[in-house]
């Protein structure tokens, strides 16, 4: 197996500690005002006179783009390290939420809140953070680790959802975005923790695992294994679901006489558990089988959306939604990470997560432009919610025959490393 040799260290503060930290940091701030972004469509599509679909697609092309990017920021995250794609990331991001208050038509909505936070999302959000991660720290650990920086985003979820509804109350929806937009220029300096690729050996000391083969001979293999597509699959409906109720889970209940607060703490709820989930998802991913975790976990939510739907919505069914869908909500992350580094090791990680993620933003993307479309024709979002219940069972059963050890074709060119 062949490894990058350790390079010494040029300053003792970047320990795994450290990098754990500020890396759990941007994951919070980078997910805090996307996860917001549902608080935007009702102010911000009254005062510029479009409907919900407008917003809708650009939040649809920020889902595209987030995920369209990932493979190419994780192929530069593989190369030069992970500071120099979040720095960039943040900024483009930063812009983007800067930007938004001036669009003053539907392609400039679609450039600032969908291209340039799309784009910056793709360098800046946990899947680079998880690329690091799965370098920085041994086999034992990297589902732990990768547990603790997603409940780290969604504690910026927790946040950022009552904070962005407390600045468009008190300031107005421009300004809350500024503020928003400001939070972002501190994740270029918490990425100078980060150190380049043979700095992360050196300071945790774990080899890179997986034959040195080449981006596009990685990628070649990883879709000719059978296991990765079923899992690539998958992850298809994580990001259907969650950039759906993301976006539209506040009109919804706002529609249906909840108020925007409650709404905006709905978001935060979610949020919240998902603290819970995640870590306890990382924990659970390093012990059990990570297909079935999976599979029970996509299970659960096709059947507590289902409950929600056919319930009547009360203050009592949107929390109790709210916290199941928390828990579950972004623990798929732990256990698809863990199977990615699995089947083909840690070298190019940060290229096939990436491109798993584009998988479940193009599910995102389907999400969210359904859910604001067909609200448009039909005057509900009936037909998007039973449709996540049906992409939930069939998740169920695609993670089902998904084998849990190194790809063949791995282990072959291991072999002649």
């Amino acid at each position: 197996m062949s490894t990058v040799p350790p390079a010494p260290a040029r300053s003792s503060w970047r320990t795994p500690a450290v990098v754990i930290v500020c890396g759990c940091l941007i994951s919070m701030l980078a997910f805090g005002p996307r996860s917001s972004m549902g608080l935007f469509i009702g102010p911000l599509s009254d005062t510029r006179g479009w409907g919900r679909d407008v917003f809708a697609l650009a939040m649809a092309i920020q889902n595209i783009l987030w995920g369209a990017g990932g493979p190419f920021a994780g192929a530069l995250t593989d190369r030069y390290g992970p500071a120099p794609v979040l720095a960039g990331g943040g900024l483009l991001y930063a812009a983007g939420l800067a930007l938004m208050p001036y669009a003053g038509t539907s392609l400039e909505l679609h450039l600032t809140a969908g291209v340039l936070i799309g784009l910056g999302l793709s360098g800046a959000s946990f899947g680079i953070i998880i690329a690091g991660f799965t370098r920085l720290l041994p086999a034992e650990q990297r589902t732990w680790s990768i547990g603790i920086a997603t409940a780290a985003g969604s504690l910026g979820q927790f946040l950022f959802a009552p904070m962005g509804q407390a600045f468009i109350a008190g300031f107005g929806w421009q300004t809350a975005l500024l503020l928003m937009a400001a939070s972002m220029f501190a994740i270029p300096l918490l990425a100078l923790v980060f150190p380049g690729p043979r700095g992360m050996a050196a300071h945790a000391g774990p080899a890179v695992t997986g034959a040195n083969i080449g981006f596009v001979a990685a990628v070649r293999q990883a879709f000719q294994h059978r296991s990765y597509v079923l899992l690539v699959a998958g992850f298809f409906v994580c990001g259907f679901q969650l950039a759906f109720i993301t976006t539209h889970l506040p009109p919804y209940l706002t529609a249906a006489g909840i108020s925007p607060s409650l709404a905006a703490w709905a978001l935060a709820l979610i949020g919240l558990f998902n603290v819970v989930g995640s870590y306890a998802s990382g924990v659970l991913a390093g012990k059990v089988s990570k297909r079935y975790l999976l599979c029970a976990n996509y299970f659960s939510r096709g059947i507590a959306t289902a409950a929600f739907v056919l319930l009547p919505i009360s203050p009592v069914t949107v929390v109790a939604y709210a916290a199941v869908m928390g828990l579950l909500w972004l623990s798929t992350v732990p256990p698809t990470s863990g199977l990615v580094a699995l089947m083909f090791g840690t070298r190019y990680m940060g290229t096939l997560y990436g491109f798993a993620f584009f998988s479940h933003q193009v599910g995102g993307f389907l999400g969210v432009w359904l859910g604001g479309v067909l609200y448009e024709r039909t005057g509900s979002y009936d037909v998007v919610w039973w449709l996540g219940v049906a992409l939930a069972m069939f998740a169920t059963i695609v993670h089902w025959p998904i084998d849990e050890k190194p790809a063949p074709a791995l282990a072959a060119a291991e072999a002649k490393a």
